[in-house]
């Protein structure tokens, strides 16, 4: 049972990998109708998932996954570069500034602007050129065997809303405006269904900058 529980992490990392993974390969291969509504259901859900990669990510970041340093990071590199070309290592830097710096100047994920400033602001913080060369040779890969209309629809479009996905629930939300705590963070009204498909949880967000040591599956643990 001890096993079970110390491996529980990789457990779940490997889960969302594996969903998102089989989730793109059939959609990828889809001879679908722009007049099927079940494949706009299907954008969302692939949105979700990306989103998952991306959250799997960032728990390897604060070392969650695994107590296995190499098992941790490995998954953590292979999550963010999937989920768009990134490379963990630059993110884990300017993750753990926006812990240590919260809402100040040296802050990353921090712009005092309205909504499209600050996520443009935010973007152009962790994009980089050669992430971009990446994903356009990948694309243009997959073009040769995949329809790009099924590209466009279910690779494109799913890791594009799950920006605004992550950036809106993840960052705006909680750290715009003023607050009275040391975290400069609010965190939502306590609803476990909504706090899942919104963010994997990460509407709570006061209480993941209180214990950045509790991984996403357990954050709503933390809500009173």
């Amino acid at each position: 049972m001890k096993t079970v529980n110390k491996n529980i992490g990789v457990l779940v990392a490997l889960t969302i990998i594996v969903f998102w993974f089989t989730s793109l390969y059939f959609l990828l291969n889809w001879n679908f109708s722009w007049y099927n509504p079940l494949v706009y259901l299907m954008v969302f859900i692939q949105m979700h998932l990306y989103t998952g990669l991306f959250i799997t990510a960032h728990d390897a970041m604060h070392g969650t996954i695994s107590g296995d340093k190499k098992i941790n990071n490995l998954l953590g590199y292979v999550s963010v570069f999937l989920y768009a070309g990134f490379f963990y290592n630059r993110l884990l830097a300017k993750h753990h500034d926006h812990h240590k710096h919260v809402h100040t100047e040296h802050d990353p994920d921090y712009a005092p602007h309205g909504f499209w400033k600050w996520y443009f602001s935010f973007m152009m913080n962790y994009v980089s050129i050669i992430q971009l060369v990446i994903m356009a040779i990948a694309y243009n890969v997959l073009k040769i065997w995949v329809n790009e209309a099924n590209l466009l629809m279910f690779w494109v479009l799913p890791s594009l809303l799950s920006t605004f996905q992550l950036f809106y629930f993840g960052t705006y939300v909680p750290h715009k405006g003023e607050h009275d705590n040391e975290f400069h963070s609010s965190t939502l009204s306590k609803n476990h269904f909504i706090a899942f498909i919104t963010c994997y949880f990460f509407g709570y967000h006061l209480e993941h900058h209180q214990k950045p040591s509790v991984p996403w599956w357990k954050l709503h643990q933390q809500k009173a």
